[in-house]
């Protein structure tokens, strides 16, 4: 088979297209042939060894996957040769085929693509997990996304109006803020590129707090950090709840005096953790997710497919900021 493998720490430009031997399944692992791999920010980081995981080398990127069962490994009910299947393993993702635990897999329904079936996860299962349980966001509510023509930001955007808030999409160009407000948005804003001396950041604070209206946003979602967190913040409402979600423009510091005058939280969101320590609930949502795609309110956004030779150019476009919704690689 063959494999787009890390082996050295380094950008997109060091992966190298590997021919390996097919892996074989120990007991409770399935055999999967990848029919696609998504993109997401934690694959540029993982292959500089900046992630928080830091799988042994050689390793493909691709941390979440749609394909089929080849072979099923001893101990393992439930699964046979042919089935449908979506999964986040981590890594391992960029190959022909991979081995995972077959506790993780979750079917795909013969209506949904691989393409999409790929791109469902990691984006809203963070986000459901992020809105419902750690922002506890409510109809009526005020939601600001940042980031939100991401696949993290598109599916906040989705699952917010999906609980009936009102949604404030964030981003960096009009070309984005259009598939913000096809996603759903209330409204768009455009913010200007970082990194932002006082001024700007005041300005910036101002286009939050004139977006979201005098009362404040009742939740943030900030896939983005670096200067766009502190402006964001000071358009929290009182006894908001700011979600911690990512960093792709660094890791920002937050004066805590804000926090103690709008008596607001600021809550980290885990998702990948979350699903381990808390199965079951991880699970519901997982349910809900599938719901809610049946009955139109979300839809996988991807933009692009690239074949396994060039996922490195995948990688280097979702580093760069510029994708919208999600990127796939298709080993076959």
């Amino acid at each position: 088979m063959k494999a787009l493998l890390s082996h050295e720490p380094g950008g997109p430009d060091t992966l190298r297209l590997t021919e390996l031997p097919d892996p074989v399944p120990g007991p409770g692992e399935l055999l999967v042939r990848v029919r696609a791999a998504a993109v997401n920010y934690p694959d540029v980081l993982i292959i500089e060894d900046k992630y928080q995981f830091k799988p042994p080398r050689p390793f493909a990127p691709g941390g979440e996957i749609a394909g089929e069962v080849e072979m099923v490994g001893e101990g393992v009910e439930g699964w046979s040769a042919g089935d449908r299947l979506i999964a986040v393993p981590g890594w391992g993702g960029m190959a022909e085929k991979i081995v995972i635990a077959a506790k993780s897999a979750i079917p795909l329904p013969p209506e949904r693509s691989f393409k999409d079936g790929a791109a469902l996860l990691l984006t809203y299962a963070t986000s459901i997990h992020a809105l419902y349980d750690r922002g506890k966001l409510q109809a009526g509510q005020t939601l600001l996304v940042l980031g939100a023509a991401g696949g993290v930001g598109l599916a906040a955007v989705e699952l917010g109006k999906a609980r009936g808030a009102r949604v404030i999409a964030a981003v960096s160009s009009e070309e984005k803020a259009a598939a913000a407000r096809q996603a759903g948005a209330d409204d768009a804003i455009v913010y200007p590129r970082g990194p932002f001396d006082k001024d700007g950041q005041k300005a910036l604070a101002q286009l939050f707090k004139d977006a979201v209206g005098p009362d404040g946003a009742n939740v943030i979602y900030d896939p983005v950090g670096g200067d766009y967190a502190e402006p964001a913040l000071r358009s929290i409402a009182w006894e908001g709840r700011y979600l911690v979600v990512g960093f792709p423009a660094g890791i920002p510091k937050l004066p805590l005096n804000l926090t103690l005058l709008k008596s607001c939280d600021v809550c980290g969101v885990f998702w990948g953790a979350f699903a381990a320590r808390d199965p079951k609930a991880n699970a519901a949502h997982v349910a809900e997710l599938f719901q809610l795609w049946d009955e139109g309110k979300i839809r996988p956004h991807v933009s692009a497919t690239y074949p396994l030779a060039r996922g490195g150019e995948a990688i280097a476009a979702m580093a760069a900021r510029q994708v919208i919704g999600k990127l796939v690689v298709t080993p076959d």
